[in-house]
């Protein structure tokens, strides 16, 4: 609850004064400790601490970069045969305040060159109510692809996190809904939708977040592929990827999910994160047998910060197997 009530910079400035504290309480106390190689350990780790924040604050997020991966599958239509989507994920769109509104810019330019046959959005667009999302919602109207733009909704997008009856929140979820129907997105609540070549053709589903714990448990995977068959190829997208193995594997035979969430902990050290304490897949392409999930790291966060996981962009080629 604490990560949606201050405002983005807030938290950096927060981090910041608990720097400063530690900084000067080490001065104070530095005729105390005895030992100098402790004065210089601390001062030392110390040091580390403030350059990890400096440079995830002001350079970690702008540092955003294109991965291209391939999917190849037998149940892939022979038309689909390099089929470029191009996905993005946990925008956040809020904390692009002041300077950062120019990397959102940035963003949607670098989205818009892969020149994907698809482009798709795998939730948490806004921090936490939607009239945050407003002031943005003729930059996100920019995204063009020749199939158009997908979307489903993550778990901030449900606007459940603020104290408000269950009227309330309806009316929030489709405001938020609105903006992305005004940019020209489809947004897939428990739906799907058919992409054709010719006489070829794949579905892109979108469940509702799908998540544990305190996080929303809406999607239905029932009413997402209701009349589809064995033999379609479908690419499902679910914000949250432990659905994938709780939901999805087992009761579906979908063959490519994309989801986000995670933000890769926004954090990784000589390759490890901290969101691998909770999810089993968090960050990349991840595979199941012949099928598999992406799960990308993310434009953003409620809290403006990247260190070793930075901004991204996924661009997935479909192959037939």
């Amino acid at each position: 609850m604490l990560l949606i009530l201050l405002s983005p910079d807030a938290y950096l400035w927060l981090l910041a004064l608990a720097l400063t504290a530690l900084t000067l309480a080490l001065w104070l106390c530095r005729r105390r400790l005895r030992r100098g190689w402790l004065r210089w350990g601390l001062a030392v780790l110390l040091s580390v601490f403030w350059c990890v924040f400096i440079y995830g604050s002001f350079i970690g997020v702008s540092q955003l970069e294109i991965r291209h991966v391939e999917f190849a599958s037998e149940d892939l239509p022979a038309a689909f045969d390099g089929y470029r989507i191009v996905q993005f994920s946990d925008a956040h769109v809020p904390t692009y305040t002041g300077w950062r509104r120019e990397l959102l810019r940035q963003a949607v330019d670098s989205i818009n060159a892969q020149h994907g046959d698809l482009i798709v959005f795998t939730g948490d667009l806004q921090n936490k109510e939607p009239t945050e999302i407003e002031p943005f919602c003729s930059e996100l109207s920019r995204l063009k692809a020749k199939d158009g733009v997908y979307s489903v909704l993550g778990n901030h997008d449900y606007a459940m996190y603020l104290d408000v009856d269950l009227y309330q929140q309806a009316r929030n979820l489709e405001a938020t809904v609105d903006c992305e129907t005004r940019a020209g997105w489809h947004v897939l609540i428990n739906q799907r939708h058919k992409i054709r070549r010719g006489g070829d053709s794949i579905y892109i589903a979108g469940m509702e977040n799908d998540g544990e714990g305190r996080f929303p448990q809406l999607g239905d995977l029932v009413c997402t592929l209701h009349g589809l068959s064995r033999e379609s190829f479908v690419v499902m997208l679910e914000h949250d990827p432990t659905s994938w193995r709780r939901k999805i594997l087992p009761h579906s035979h979908c063959q490519l999910t994309l989801s986000g969430h995670t933000h890769g902990g926004q954090f990784s050290l000589f390759g490890w994160s901290p969101a691998s304490l909770r999810c089993h897949e968090y960050a990349g392409l991840y595979y199941m047998g012949d099928r598999a999930i992406n799960v990308s790291t993310g434009l953003s966060g409620v809290i403006p910060f990247r260190f070793g996981v930075p901004p991204e962009i996924v661009v997935i080629t479909l192959r037939k197997k």
